[in-house]
């Protein structure tokens, strides 16, 4: 079993095989980037929202320090 077409084919399968399995691995490989990517951008995105709240509470703070405590009793 020494012939060409033997060759051929061991050549032909190992080399779409190895293309389907580095496809498939890189496929992966980036779907675990993009995850990771969205889950640092999910949290960077609640912090910018925590400082946001934090600013308007602050603000409000000041708002209300220039105010004198209203004694009606």
């Amino acid at each position: 079993m020494k012939s060409p077409r033997w060759g051929y084919f061991r050549i032909i399968t190992g080399t779409i095989l190895g293309g389907i399995l580095g496809f498939y691995c890189m496929h992966r490989a980036e779907l675990k980037y993009k995850e990771m990517w969205n889950e640092r951008l999910r949290k960077y995105e609640e912090e910018l929202n925590k400082r946001k709240n934090q600013e308007t509470a602050n603000e409000f703070q000041d708002v209300l320090s220039f105010f004198p405590p209203l004694n009606i009793l």
